[in-house]
């Protein structure tokens, strides 16, 4: 595979669409300044509020988060992996989903397959109550990176779906994610390290950063 340089960004998003572009922008911009080809930012880059509010607000998330991915992408000349961001479903809901964009174009779109539906000590998370799953594994060749596979944050969990990537000759596993304190301060790096170890793969793996809304 090519020789490439990575960022993953580790961001705080909001409910304000207005200050996490901002944010993601800056970085972004550190990032190409330091020389990076493939750029990754952490599932709900551009939105983490409440799910009620996420729904309302769907198209504007969607189409705010892909214009802004795609005019970054012309203006550092790199690779940039954006997403779980919501994008309208069928029957009110929406997907998750991750857009992976170039200078010359989009170059592979992935909705979110396994949704966080678990039970934590004093919360519940049902993503599946908002969100619909997909049902396609998506790779792309990109000529100065090789082969990538992508994912989104509970994907993790799930090895199958790394094994079927790295059979389809994805040589960089892409996980944009926004684990919660509990999971991710017990599994996060650890799984990480294992979806690597055992597809002989590298892993670019961004996750978000610090307090959110509510009891986040």
């Amino acid at each position: 595979m090519p020789l490439f340089k990575a960022a993953a960004l580790q961001i705080n998003a909001t409910p304000d669409i207005d200050c996490n572009l901002a944010q993601s922008a800056e970085w972004i911009g550190q990032a190409a300044d330091a020389g990076a080809d493939l750029i990754v930012l952490p599932e709900n880059f551009s939105f983490l509020g409440p799910e009620s509010e996420k729904l309302e607000r769907a198209d504007e998330i969607e189409g705010r988060s892909e214009t802004f991915l795609r005019q970054q992408a012309v203006a550092t000349g790199s690779v940039i992996v954006g997403g779980g961001f919501a994008v309208p479903s069928p029957g009110g809901k929406t997907f998750n989903r991750a857009l992976v964009t170039g200078p010359s174009g989009d170059l592979a779109t992935y909705d979110k397959i396994h949704l966080f539906d678990v039970e934590l000590p004093g919360k519940r998370f049902r993503e599946s109550d908002t969100v619909t799953p997909g049902n396609e594994i998506i790779t792309t060749q990109v000529d100065n990176l090789g082969t990538l596979g992508v994912s989104i944050c509970y994907d993790l969990r799930f090895p199958e779906l790394y094994r079927e990537l790295a059979g389809r000759g994805a040589t960089t596993l892409l996980i944009p994610a926004a684990f919660t304190a509990f999971t991710g301060a017990a599994h996060w790096r650890l799984l990480v390290c294992a979806r690597a170890v055992e597809n002989t793969c590298f892993v670019i793996a961004a996750n978000q950063c610090g307090v959110h809304f509510g009891d986040r």
